[in-house]
């Protein structure tokens, strides 16, 4: 596959780009009548920028399931305001200033404010999900919204600088995939299509979820710091070892620094740090990640045909194929 141009990806952005106002809106309303701080919160959150990857499969299953519109635009707002709700949280987490270059909430209020906020959220999403008027729906919600929380209390409990490949997969999957996953299927619940059905879509949001934090995690290694909001190799140095450290770990356990961090832990001087982050950047270890990915991304698509062949379809397939391409 390769990372290779996708010319016709923004075509599905474009596509969607009505649908995405409307269920924008829609998110609006949902601050309406409370405490005016929370609308200004909510226009600096979805003014931050992004390009509601999430929300647009779910408009895209939707439409190619012909599934009732206004309940799909409905779900793609919980879905995008859950979303959004875990980001308020993990920046707060993280002590994160910055989000693609914006301020983050937190670093204009209170943690106290913050965490009220991204709860104000939270319960926001979980009242546009029940406007479905499904219980799997909201069974499908609940059940997300726990994987993904007890993901981020295993990663803040685990241990660090310690490689675990397993440990990492379960870990991007709580944190993104699971999200990812419940976006394409979800538009199968609401157009009430075959239990098989439903389950490829789980299957290639899932896929395609894992390649995008896996992109993710190598653009923390290679991308471009303006961009990223943070220094490069951010997550090295918070201990997390993503899967380009996993491999290079793998690869090289004779270098003195891998054989410094397997011996006692996270490195705490800046020059060393620099100096493994360089030596990741210039191994395979990027390669053999983007392989990864390429391969999810794979088995994300074959899975992607068990719906009827759509132009949307086309455009989930491309959006697919264009996180090998993407940058943050």
């Amino acid at each position: 596959m390769g990372r290779i141009e996708i010319n016709s990806i923004m075509n599905a952005f474009e596509f969607v780009k009505p649908d995405i106002q409307s269920m924008e809106e829609l998110i609006r309303e949902q601050v309406e009548d409370n405490h005016p701080e929370l609308a200004i919160a909510l226009d600096l959150l979805l003014s931050s920028g992004g390009k509601r990857v999430r929300p647009t499969i779910t408009i895209l299953v939707g439409k190619s399931l012909n599934a009732d519109y206004q309940r799909v635009i409905t779900m793609a707002a919980a879905i995008e305001l859950l979303h959004t709700a875990t980001l308020v949280h993990d920046d707060l987490i993280d002590g994160s200033l910055l989000r693609r270059g914006a301020p983050t909430l937190n670093s204009q209020w209170s943690p106290s404010a913050t965490v009220l906020t991204g709860d104000f959220l939270f319960a926001s999403a979980a009242k546009l999900a029940s406007e479905t008027n499904s219980i799997d729906i909201m069974k499908l919600f609940s059940k997300t919204l726990r994987t993904i929380v007890n993901g981020e209390v295993s990663q803040m409990f685990a241990i660090r600088c310690k490689p675990s490949i397993d440990e990492y997969y379960r870990r991007i999957y709580a944190k993104t995939a699971s999200l990812f996953e419940t976006s394409a299927s979800a538009a199968g619940i609401i157009s009430e299509s075959d239990p098989a059905i439903i389950q490829s879509l789980a299957k290639f949001g899932r896929e395609i979820g894992m390649a995008f934090q896996i992109i993710d995690d190598i653009l923390d290694f290679n991308g471009d710091s303006a961009v990223l909001g943070k220094p490069i190799g951010s997550d090295l140095r918070q201990g997390l070892v993503t899967l380009p450290a996993q491999f290079f770990f793998a690869d090289f356990q004779t270098h003195p620094l891998v054989k410094k961090v397997l011996e006692f832990g996270c490195l705490k001087d800046e020059n060393e740090i620099k100096s493994l982050i360089e030596a990741i950047c210039d191994s395979s270890a990027i390669e053999k990640s983007y392989s990864v990915a390429e391969e999810f991304i794979r088995k994300g698509i074959t899975a992607l045909t068990a719906i009827p062949e759509t132009m949307e379809r086309n455009m989930l397939t491309n959006l697919a194929l264009s996180q090998v391409n993407r940058d943050r």
